[in-house]
């Protein structure tokens, strides 16, 4: 049957039906495929005509391609890009090394991308595709607001005269530059984040959010000077470090800080770990957060500056302090006060929390241990001392005495919780002896939780 209207067309210009295998979406122009291959997640199966129009999109991600490869496929790119990304994949089975990685593919690459002027460059590496450090010229990107770098083992050489006068966002993993160098050719710079640093020296009045995570090597030196900064994570490995960190402006922080064996020590303590921790909640106190371990075995340890190493971290204002002790049976009460004469805690601590940490290993304490000096007949001011809680109270003798201690140096606190352990919830002693301290404070709201998590005033402690 004929057409009742309208041109015929050519059986070669248009099929007669459906069913001929006609490809009529070949026949767009290019700017709706274009459309299309941005909204693919791949671009591995694609009509013939397609094939070349990758190079022109604005958004690129490369994953698992083979590096001379990648640098044919950066050459047929038209600049200039909006993002380019380079994902971890399998590891090549081109193997470069020595001059072959420093000469072709890494410095070329950049190289490469470079040219593109992209906005957003994300280059990472698989590990283990490199044998030994390389130094690497990094490259201008003039209109690069983002750039993350994942790149192991290399050192980023800055050349003389570089720039990056768009850059917002710096994200360096695996590799290590000169960061003073690098910063001061970055003047609208506002998030930067480091990892495996083993010391980390940043210095940038333009920077907003500093996140460093160096948790699998050794920091020894951290030196900020950040006059813009309002947000600020670290999470390191110490042993002896140095810190100075100068950021008026810094609203949240998240600082942790672990420490590798009984560097630090006082009497038997040996300090574990150090956090400093802003409210997650408006309203809720920023808290310090120390844990320490007792054993024996540190006494011997030549003794480091316990109260100097804390307050190194103390990076920011914080009115909360939590203890995590782990006592292995020896008395805490002589570590608790060294730390509350601390000038810093004591004028700052609005909130005292000791957690005492369970362990399967405990101590006799040997003759004249040091956990039992004369702690017990020291007084100190604690005026702004409000909330006091115990955690896994177990009812000995010296942490009764702990309280009595704490409640007569501490005129406006207001509530103290004492939570039981199993063990002491089961004690009709040691809840008697809870509610006769608690009598003498009238003044002080008492609160027991048992092991249960059921709750009794101290007027109220059963007493079978």
């Amino acid at each position: 049957m004929e057409a009742s209207s309208g041109p015929r067309r050519s059986s070669a210009q248009e099929p007669d039906g459906p069913g001929d295998g006609a490809d009529l979406i070949s026949t767009l122009p290019d700017e709706l495929p274009l459309l299309v291959l941005a909204r693919l997640p791949c671009t591995g199966v694609l009509p013939r005509r397609w094939l070349g129009l990758w190079a022109g999109l604005r958004q690129i991600v490369f994953r698992g391609v083979a590096l001379p490869s990648l640098e044919e496929a950066l050459g047929r790119v038209t600049p200039p890009a909006v993002s380019i990304k380079q994902q971890r994949g399998p590891v090549p089975t081109e193997h470069w090394t020595d001059s072959a990685a420093a000469g072709v593919p890494i410095n070329s690459l950049l190289r490469a991308a470079a040219r593109l002027d992209p906005e957003k460059l994300d280059f990472r590496l698989p590990s283990g595709l490199i044998d030994r450090t390389l130094a690497v010229d990094l490259p201008c990107f003039q209109r690069a607001t983002s750039i993350a770098l994942d790149l192991s083992p290399i050192t980023l050489a800055v050349p003389a005269g570089a720039d990056f006068p768009a850059l917002e966002t710096l994200s360096l993993a695996r590799c290590s530059t000169d960061l003073d160098a690098l910063l001061s050719c970055c003047p609208r710079l506002r998030t930067l984040r480091l990892s495996t640093a083993s010391d980390i020296r940043v210095n940038s009045p333009s920077l907003q959010e500093l996140v460093v995570c160096c948790e699998t090597s050794v920091t020894r030196h951290v030196d900020i000077v950040a006059p813009a900064l309002k947000q600020l994570a670290i999470s390191l490995t110490a042993v002896d470090l140095s810190i100075s960190v100068l950021a008026p402006m810094v609203e949240k922080v998240s600082w942790h800080c672990l420490y590798f064996g009984p560097r630090i020590v006082f009497g038997l303590w040996g300090l574990n770990k150090v956090q400093l921790q802003s409210a997650e909640r408006q309203g809720e106190p920023s808290s310090l957060c120390i844990y320490a371990c007792a054993f024996s075995g540190f006494f011997r340890a030549q003794a480091g500056h316990f109260k100097q190493e804390i307050e190194k971290h103390m990076v920011a204002a914080f009115s909360g302090l939590e203890l995590h002790l782990t006592a292995r049976g020896h008395a805490f009460g002589a570590l608790v006060f060294h730390l509350l004469r601390m000038n810093r805690i004591r004028t700052a601590t609005r909130r005292l929390k000791v957690v005492l940490e369970r362990s399967t290993f405990k101590e006799v304490c040997p003759p004249y241990c040091p956990c039992e000096s004369n702690w017990r007949s020291q007084t100190i001011s604690l005026d702004a001392l409000e909330e006091v809680e115990f955690n896994e109270f177990d009812g000995a003798d010296h942490e009764f005495d702990l309280l009595e201690l704490i409640l007569g140096c501490a005129p406006t606190l207001k509530r103290m919780i004492v939570k039981l352990s199993e063990e002491t919830s089961a004690s009709n002693d040691g809840c008697a002896k809870i509610d006769n301290i608690f009598k003498a404070w009238s003044s002080v709201e008492c609160d027991v939780y048992h092991s249960s998590g059921l709750m009794h005033g101290s007027q109220n402690c059963p007493s079978t």
